[in-house]
């Protein structure tokens, strides 16, 4: 699926092995949807994985052949933002700065305010998972010890961080590889995608701290410690370090043209250089298994690109007058694939169509649609599941009708904010 994808193999053209590649191609994205396959111990990763290994073993192709058709920048800058990330994660950066929001003087909605803005802000940055995982148990415990409802703020979280990231080509993985496939400018993306966001949040805030639920009465729950043993003491050092790398690598990727993965690479080996830090803690954050997601999906998604059906399709639809390059059968088709599947797979399904002269036209629109249709549901997004996940943890339960009580308003009006401002 890649823009050096291999060219169509021989074997490929029969009947019954390009049918093998459309089955192991439905399974694999079945696993998309359920997060797993039935009576089966894998998850996402697992699936993919095992997609990729049936494929090799279908087309007889070597490995050798199989990673070209994985893009390894996308694989590269995400691994070295992961560094980025652990670096600040455990220095106590996150914590540090949700704490401080937290002691604000501030009102119900001037805190919503706050929480909303700097999640967005990091996640652009940082990525919205990294960002939920290390601020959902301090927003959570600020909440309790304030006498405010956990559940609004929260789920304000995990909208936010989804929200935000889409502001830059580093703010999560789907954007990372819009932004590789496609060739995107840094600069320019983010002139074309902020505006959009910045609006995107605003809405959040005002349905969150003016909505139906704006007056929600806090829910008991069980009382939880200043700061439980899993939160890192802040450390200024590590932190200044961190960030410090992270300035300089966004001043690289907004007024250079340097390749990012090899900048951002460079970044990464300048924090692992460390006398305080462990290597091996630091590689414990890195999360592997959405790497070998995305190198499943390379293999799975180039082999079935290769049959030519996906191109017979996107022909079909041509030819009644569907261009799936054009904004309003993008923006609809990025939020069902991004629900049915989850934003990644919707992506490297997608992005095969997308070139040409409207490709970085519609690269900035499936960046926002696809993320900010990761708050429609609660499974719709990771960032979700993670909020709710730790969330439970303390005693807090979020169900997906809470969930969809905001996610549905926000993600039906921030998509329907870039249909019109991407239009326009």
């Amino acid at each position: 699926m890649t823009l050096h994808a291999l060219p169509s193999l021989d074997l490929l053209g029969h009947g019954a092995l390009q049918w093998g590649i459309v089955a192991v191609f439905g399974v694999v994205y079945l696993g998309m949807f359920l997060g797993g396959l039935p009576r089966l111990k894998l998850d996402r990763s697992g699936v993919a994985l095992l997609g990729a290994i049936a494929v090799i073993a279908l087309t007889g192709q070597s490995v050798e052949e199989s990673a070209q058709a994985v893009d390894l920048p996308t694989l590269v800058l995400l691994f070295a933002f992961m560094v980025v990330s652990a670096q600040l994660r455990m220095s106590g950066f996150y914590a540090a700065v949700a704490q401080r929001v937290g002691a604000m003087p501030l009102s119900r909605s001037g805190l919503m305010a706050a929480l909303i803005g700097v999640a967005g802000t990091l996640s652009a940055i940082f990525s919205n998972d990294i960002i939920c995982l290390a601020m959902t148990p301090v927003v959570a415990r600020l909440c309790l010890q304030r006498g405010l409802p956990p559940v609004p703020f929260l789920i304000g979280l995990a909208c936010a961080a989804n929200i935000g990231s889409a502001a830059t080509l580093i703010g999560n993985p789907q954007n990372m590889l819009i932004g590789s496939l496609l060739q995107l400018s840094f600069a320019g993306y983010l002139r074309e995608a902020l505006p959009p966001v910045a609006l995107s949040l605003l809405l959040l805030w005002v349905w969150l701290a003016y909505g139906p639920g704006a007056k929600a009465a806090p829910a008991a729950a069980p009382a939880m410690p200043a700061r439980p043993d899993g939160d890192a003491p802040f450390d200024a050092f590590q932190t200044t370090k961190g960030l410090s790398v992270a300035g300089i690598l966004l001043l690289v990727f907004l007024f250079t043209d340097w390749p990012r993965d090899v900048a951002a690479l460079v970044g990464a080996g300048l924090l692992l250089l460390s006398r305080r830090l462990h290597s091996a803690d630091v590689m414990g954050f890195v999360d592997w298994p959405l790497l070998l997601l995305f190198i499943g999906l390379f293999v799975v998604n180039d082999a079935f690109e290769r049959t030519g059906l996906a191109a017979e399709s996107v022909a079909w639809l041509a030819g009644r007058g569907i261009q799936l390059a054009d904004h309003g059968p993008l923006v609809v088709v990025g939020v069902l694939l991004s629900n049915l599947v989850s934003n990644v797979p919707a992506v490297m399904m997608l992005l095969p169509h997308l070139q040409g002269p409207q490709g970085a036209t519609a690269g900035v629109t499936l960046a926002l649609v696809s993320t900010f249709a990761g708050n429609l549901l609660l499974v719709g997004s990771i960032a979700n599941l993670i909020v709710a996940d730790l969330a439970r943890q303390a005693g807090i339960r979020i169900n997906w009708q809470q969930h969809a009580a905001t996610g549905l308003p926000v993600t039906v009006a921030t998509v329907a904010l870039v249909w019109l401002w991407r239009a326009a």
